[in-house]
């Protein structure tokens, strides 16, 4: 079963940084990084990728290899009402700092 993975890939804050990294998505080929969201316009030079795969690893190969030591790859998950009420039988302390007064 696949896992969800945010992949965030850092590059330099100059407009010939910027072109490069897109053009190495593009180059990939990849469904996945020519759709990739970019924050550049906003001065945040990232990309940033959800993906569904099997690993860490399969996520960070995704990666143009010039951009992926720099890559940060986290795996996501929700929450549901029930897993908190999980969480918080497990650990009786967390209930009181976890119900506001």
């Amino acid at each position: 079963m696949a896992a969800r993975f945010l992949i965030e890939v850092p590059h330099d804050g100059t407009l010939a940084a910027c072109v490069q990294a897109v053009q190495e998505f593009h180059k990939t080929g990849s469904h996945f990084m020519t759709h990739a969201d970019w924050g550049c316009k906003d001065g945040v030079h990232k990309a940033w990728i959800i993906v569904d795969v099997d690993s860490k690893d399969e996520a960070r190969a995704l990666v143009p290899p010039v951009l992926r030591s720099h890559a940060m790859i986290v795996q996501l998950n929700g929450f549901s009402p029930a897993d908190v009420e999980n969480l918080l039988s497990q650990h009786p302390a967390l209930r009181t700092a976890a119900t506001p007064e």
